[in-house]
C-alpha cells in the first residue's frame, strides 16, 4: 500500500427538477400547515378546540415573532 488513490471513478450526474418537484411541493405544503399551527391556530380561525396545540406551539410563536397574548 504504497500508492494512494486520490481520484475517484464514480461520476454523479444530477437530479432531474421534474423528480424533484413533488418533494419539493410536499416540503412547502408541510412548512406552509406547520405556520399555520405556529402562527394562526388558536386565533380567530381556530380549527381545533381547547389549548393543547396553542399550548404546544407557544414558545415558537414566541420565537417567530407571532403574538399570542
Amino acid at each position: 500500500m504504497n500508492q494512494a488513490v486520490l481520484h475517484s471513478t464514480d461520476t454523479f450526474e444530477p437530479i432531474p427538477l421534474r423528480e424533484l418537484l413533488p418533494w419539493m411541493i410536499f416540503g412547502g405544503l408541510l412548512m406552509l400547515l406547520a405556520l399555520y399551527f405556529v402562527g394562526a391556530e388558536q386565533g380567530a380561525t381556530a380549527i381545533f378546540q381547547g389549548t393543547a396545540i396553542h399550548e404546544f406551539v407557544h414558545d415558537g410563536r414566541h420565537l417567530l415573532g407571532f403574538p399570542c397574548h
